[in-house]
């Protein structure tokens, strides 16, 4: 096979397997890491977050091993751009940011993309769990066979050029197959744990990222009630999510939750549970993988963030690149600036942000 792949590896078991696999079907590998952000700006020990030097080594090791070469590009600028800033100001502007899926929108499969053309390689390579077929022309993409570790969530944005430039080795494996292998070739990264982390926020103190990036200290402000009773003092805005119950500071007799952020009068409303629950939202930036034009209404299952259980909904496009949903059933805590990913089966039929 004469076909180049560029294999995005983080130093994990999942994307060494990947490259193993991409070699033994006979594709000339080009291993590759991006550096996304400098270490510093975490404040805790270079091991404890992505682009360390660890997960450098551990790469290159696996490289070194299946005798391919190995690369690590710096995209640190790039990555503050579209990831760091977007999350930030995500937080600033009442929205709560998923920036794992921006990572793979505008590094993996933007930056990572070009590089891979300049380096005359035909795919980008990753350790995703999730499936791509071709139907008569048309890419598509499915769950992972592993429901479990499917991240097909995280992928919804990908284009056609994209999609057909793409390889998910890991589609149809599961995890204890993966970490087999590795051991079996000897990968130094066999049974390295996984991250559950933000790379950027490997500690969950996403406030003190934010302040020590934008040099700003976020002021306090009131708790109120959805009658506008004030309830107590919040410790800056960016700090709470919708639907957030720890970390309130407040006691009362029944568990209470963000409802809703107020960034023109630095406000956060609390609510009970039952306040949080609605059926229909509004999405944009919508991207349609399983239709060239989305039809006038569909049917689907959709899920509104990473660990939900898809759920069925009304969806009807309301413009290029916009829709209405409408679920069958309330569901908890959505989240402007989450993704509304909508599924028929194991198709990711398309999805938006959520606004």
């Amino acid at each position: 096979m004469n076909e180049n792949a560029l294999i995005a590896m983080s130093g994990g078991v999942d994307s060494s397997v990947a490259a193993l696999l991409m070699k033994e079907k006979g594709y000339h590998c080009i291993g590759s890491m991006m550096k996304l952000f400098h270490n510093e700006l975490t404040c805790v020990p270079n091991e404890k977050t992505c682009c360390s030097l660890r997960d450098v080594e551990d790469a290159r090791s696996v490289a070194y091993r299946l005798g391919i070469p190995f690369y690590v590009f710096n995209f640190t600028d790039a990555f503050e751009e579209q990831v760091i800033d977007r999350f930030i100001s995500a937080y600033e502007n009442e929205a709560t940011p998923n920036p794992c899926i921006d990572c793979n929108r505008y590094m993996k499969f933007d930056k990572l993309y070009q590089r891979a053309i300049l380096l005359q390689c035909q795919y980008v390579v990753t350790g995703h769990y999730a499936r791509i077929e071709n139907v008569n022309g048309r890419y598509l993409l499915k769950k992972a066979l592993d429901s479990e570790k499917d991240q097909s969530y995280v992928l919804y944005f990908l284009t056609q050029e994209q999609l057909a430039h793409t390889k998910f080795p890991l589609g149809e494996m599961c995890k204890p197959e993966i970490r087999s292998i590795a051991e079996e070739h000897g990968f130094v990264n066999a049974q390295k744990k996984e991250s559950q982390d933000i790379c950027f926020v490997p500690d969950g103190d996403y406030g003190k990222v934010i302040e020590r990036k934008t040099d700003k200290t976020y002021p306090h402000g009131p708790f109120v009630d959805r009658s506008g009773r004030i309830l107590g003092e919040h410790r800056g805005i960016i700090r709470y999510t919708i639907g957030q119950r720890k970390g309130i500071g407040l006691s009362f007799p029944e568990p209470i939750y963000v409802f809703e952020k107020r960034a023109e009068d630095n406000t956060i409303v609390l609510g009970k549970r039952e306040d949080l629950y609605t059926r229909e939202l509004e999405i944009t930036d919508v991207n349609w993988i399983a239709f060239e034009q989305a039809p006038n209404h569909l049917r689907v299952k959709v899920k509104v963030r990473y660990r939900q259980v898809e759920q069925w909904a009304s969806v009807t496009p309301t413009g290029e690149r916009t829709a209405h949903i409408t679920f069958d059933e309330p569901q908890f805590a959505i989240a402007k600036g989450q993704a509304a990913v909508l599924y028929d089966g194991d198709l990711v039929v398309g999805g938006g942000t959520i606004c």
